[in-house]
């Protein structure tokens, strides 16, 4: 069996390949070129090219620009159009890592696919099961919430124990230096972090249009529905008695909703584009619903309506976004699916 290590250049896909290589596995190491080519495309591959020199692992840089502005960048620029506010790292999951990607690995002789995330699959009776990884502060498991079931059981997940803490060290001690040492915590695409600017350079993004509180007064203008997202109080520019946030959009009518602090809970959401990693009738009584990254998962009620999720909080959270990610846990770290918020109820 061979497992095709996705080597990024940073230093958790490359501790991934090492960790593997330790354990006498037969491997590959494939790095994706995501963007277009720029001359940071040739450092990084040459300092991949030589690390897996030294540990003896064949390398292989992938040009996958195309396919990703594609499956990635396109419709991220759709979704903002359409008033949302997307997640490009939990589509890039399913549909360039664990799909364009790891298809390209399948034609080079791999059968399976390892990459650096801080996640573990768990053993059920199902099978194996996607789980929270051991560092709390850096699990991703909320990411990969949309990749199919099927294809995360051809995944292996070497730092599944591991703190991101430790991983200079233990690279230092193989002699190892990751090409990329610093790695953004912000859109890979997105120039400057300046999210802004990269849509208006990209297409002709909606004009402006009024913005009224929830019984329909109108309080003032905005920009652009795209320039703003739930939850959102800086940067509205409207002068009212007490502060202001943003509730929804009205995208058929351009029109922004805002309101009060205290007409910012709900008490639900909606999510579609559902991925359910087991069936929702297996699924506890109350489950645990994450809807931003940074978030502690809360507990809740969830049906399956339509090929929807609909989630009934058993306490308000801070709105949800549409455009994000809903993901469900059990009590015991087990992503049981995911899906893209669709509204808040």
């Amino acid at each position: 069996m061979t497992i095709a290590v996705a080597v990024s250049g940073g230093m958790d896909s490359l501790l991934s390949l090492v960790l593997l290589k330790e354990q006498g596995h037969d491997l590959i190491a494939v790095h994706g070129h995501f963007l277009p080519p720029n001359p940071g495309w040739e450092r990084v591959a040459e300092g991949l090219a030589e690390a897996c020199g030294t540990l003896g692992v064949p390398f292989h840089a992938l040009d996958l620009h195309r396919e990703f502005d594609e499956q990635v960048i396109a419709p991220f620029v759709a979704d903002y159009k359409a008033g949302l506010t997307p997640n490009p790292c939990a589509m890039c999951n399913p549909r360039m890592k664990f799909g364009v990607l790891f298809d390209a690995a399948g034609k080079l002789g791999a059968d399976r696919l390892a990459t650096g995330h801080y996640v573990r699959m768990a053993e059920g009776e199902e099978g194996r099961m996607l789980a929270r990884g051991a560092d709390a502060a850096k699990d991703q498991s909320y990411f990969l919430s949309l990749v199919p079931i099927d294809m995360l059981r051809r995944a292996e997940f070497p730092l599944a124990d591991f703190h991101k803490k430790d991983v200079p060290d233990i690279l230092a001690r193989h002699g190892l230096t990751p090409p990329l040492p610093s790695e953004s915590q912000e859109i890979c695409f997105v120039p400057d972090d300046d999210y802004q600017k990269f849509l208006t350079a990209r297409a002709t993004m909606p004009g402006p249009g009024p913005a009224v509180l929830s019984d329909g007064t109108r309080v003032g203008k905005h920009q652009g529905l795209w320039r703003h997202t739930q939850g959102q109080r800086r940067g509205l520019g409207i002068a009212w008695t007490e502060p202001l946030y943003v509730l929804d959009k009205d995208v058929s009518g351009n029109t922004l909703i805002v309101g009060t602090r205290d007409e910012l809970a709900a008490h639900g959401c909606v999510a579609g584009r559902v991925n359910l990693m087991r069936p929702v009738d297996t699924w506890p009584d109350e489950v645990l619903v994450q809807t931003r990254y940074r978030q502690k998962a809360k507990p809740g009620r969830v049906r399956l309506d339509g090929g929807r999720l609909r989630f009934d909080f058993r306490e308000p959270h801070v709105r949800p976004t549409p455009g994000q990610v809903a993901a469900v846990y059990d009590r015991e770290g087990v992503v049981l699916g995911g899906g893209v918020i669709e509204s808040a109820l």
